[in-house]
């Protein structure tokens, strides 16, 4: 029912896609692998999209990437009808979406993950993705290599154990400071640790 109300199934993935991620920017490619659709659709719908003033676009090193329109004037709204509620308390945060739980499962013990730099074109930010907990390396630096071929370039990140990030959070250190008061997407946050803005 949804698709007929917005006019196409491809329209309302990719407004699914963009809602449910509010901070983060896609290129065309990877928009189609993330929403399975076909890459002329896509195209046709994100220049509907862009003409209605709902995404915006950026040409970032010779890549258009598309985010949502913070400032559409039916911003809320759509939020409401597309976006993923961000969970606010220890016992939402269990309910985080099966599949960011999957993705991150192989990794170890991990309490956060947190894109910002790249994935949210925000040059200011000290790296692109930050991950909290007890984490198998290794498995964290395939992570990093499979998103790295995503992206075509090299990614920087940084993994902290849960109680260095909650001292250096507390003390305000400068380093986690800049990466929470940097354009920033949560993709997991199991004990609510980024306070809700």
């Amino acid at each position: 029912m949804i698709e007929q109300l917005f006019g196409s199934k491809t329209r309302v993935k990719l407004l699914k896609l963009f809602y449910g991620n509010p901070s983060r920017a896609f290129y065309v490619r990877e928009i189609t692998r993330k929403i399975g659709e076909q890459i002329n659709s896509v195209r046709r719908e994100l220049s509907n999209l862009l003409n209605e003033g709902i995404i915006t676009s950026d040409n970032i090193n010779n890549k258009l990437y598309y985010e949502v329109n913070q400032k559409y004037e039916y911003y809320e709204p759509l939020l409401t009808i597309f976006g993923v509620q961000k969970a606010t308390t220890k016992s939402t945060n269990q309910d985080v979406e099966a599949g960011v739980e999957e993705e991150f499962k192989a990794l170890g013990h991990v309490e956060l993950v947190l894109l910002s730099g790249l994935f949210t074109s925000d040059n200011s930010a000290p790296v692109d993705v930050l991950i909290v907990g007890n984490v198998n390396r290794n498995a964290v630096s395939k992570y990093i290599a499979s998103l790295e071929e995503d992206e075509g370039r090299e990614i920087n990140y940084t993994v902290m154990k849960l109680d260095d990030f909650k001292y250096r959070s507390q003390i305000r250190d400068r380093f986690v400071s800049r990466i929470l008061s940097s354009k920033n997407q949560v993709l997991l946050d199991r004990q609510g640790l980024i306070k809700t803005q």
